[in-house]
């Protein structure tokens, strides 16, 4: 990767975690005791991009699948916020919800990435 590329990974980042920010912040409405959607939401649609991004193989050059995948969409999703999110509401004494956001984050991300590879596949090579 070269100067330029690099500089265009790190500059995607930024941009994935503004994106994170605003999402978040859409969906939440500045609610800070309500459970954390505009999170999961933002986990949802970045694994499904990712997936489709993945399905997509060859037909994205590897450099640009760098910088989409680990710097724009990396920038974009978020394990730690989920993780900080779970605790602090197993703290506040909603262990329901707890369970809800980790496990809903962890299937439904999953499921995101598996339909995206799967769309992504059908795209000619």
């Amino acid at each position: 990767m070269n100067p330029v590329e690099f500089a265009a990974l790190i500059v995607g980042g930024g941009l994935g975690a503004g994106a994170r920010y605003l999402a978040d912040g859409a969906v939440m409405g500045g609610r800070k005791d309500a459970f954390p959607l505009g999170i999961l939401i933002v986990n949802i649609a970045g694994s499904f991009a990712l997936g489709l991004l993945t399905g997509l193989g060859a037909a994205v050059a590897p450099t640009w699948m760098t910088i989409l995948g680990v710097g724009v969409l990396g920038g974009f999703t978020t394990f730690s916020t989920v993780s900080v999110e779970t605790v602090l509401l197993a703290q506040s004494k909603r262990r329901d919800w707890a369970w809800i956001n980790l496990v809903g984050t962890a299937v439904l991300a999953i499921a995101a990435a598996a339909l995206g590879i799967m769309l992504g596949g059908f795209f000619p090579r």
